[in-house]
């Protein structure tokens, strides 16, 4: 399992939430993607999704409240702006309303080769698949903002809070890796004669 090769950062996010889609069903795939990518469901939970599953919580929020397939633990998520705003977007989508189902969502055969295409119009070169949304949802969307891991395991319905730290475990290397590139850049731009006085020092 090697997740990190295929995460999406937030520049591409924004690519694909505003790239213009020539043809519908890219435009309905896309933005089942997105909306995973900010709830973190996974693919089998998503396409089983009905309004059903949308409560106003405690808080006055709108949540999402469905127990995962795969292991039945409960994944309960506030929904963010961008998936609310996909939510609205299907509401009276003829397949949405003849499915009870809150998002149009194809076949997983299809979803991933309809994802390869997605990629290349908006010329991210990695292999999207439906795994990697809910591996962005748990990196660039909530870890690397700062959402403690506690927090991370139980909107991704892990039973064991291990499971989640191999994300945790991604988002340092990525860390570490932009921290380099950064020590290369300032090195680049800092005067020879603040390098040497450091040396000296």
């Amino acid at each position: 399992f090697n997740p990190d090769r295929d995460i999406l950062d937030e520049e591409e996010i924004m690519v694909l939430y505003n790239k213009h889609m020539p043809v519908a069903r890219l435009a309905e795939i896309r933005d089942a993607y997105l909306f995973m990518c900010f709830t973190g469901y996974a693919y089998k939970d998503t396409a089983l999704l009905s309004p059903d599953h949308v409560t106003k919580f405690f808080d006055g929020e709108d949540w999402i409240m469905k127990n995962r397939e795969k292991t039945w633990c409960r994944e309960n998520v506030p929904l963010l702006p961008i998936a609310k705003e996909i939510i609205d977007r299907y509401k009276n989508h003829p397949i949405c309303v003849a499915n009870g189902t809150l998002l149009p969502i194809k076949s997983n055969q299809k979803f991933n080769t309809y994802l390869k295409e997605i990629a290349e119009i908006c010329g991210i070169n990695k292999n999207l698949t439906t795994h990697t949304a809910r591996h962005t949802f748990a990196t660039t969307v909530t870890l690397a903002n700062g959402v403690p891991l506690e927090t991370v395991s139980a909107l991704l319905g892990h039973k064991s809070i291990r499971t989640t730290q191999i994300y945790a475990k991604i988002v340092a290397k990525k860390i570490s890796e932009d921290m380099k590139e950064l020590k290369k850049a300032l090195q680049l731009k800092m005067p020879v004669s603040m390098l040497e006085e450091k040396a000296v020092a």
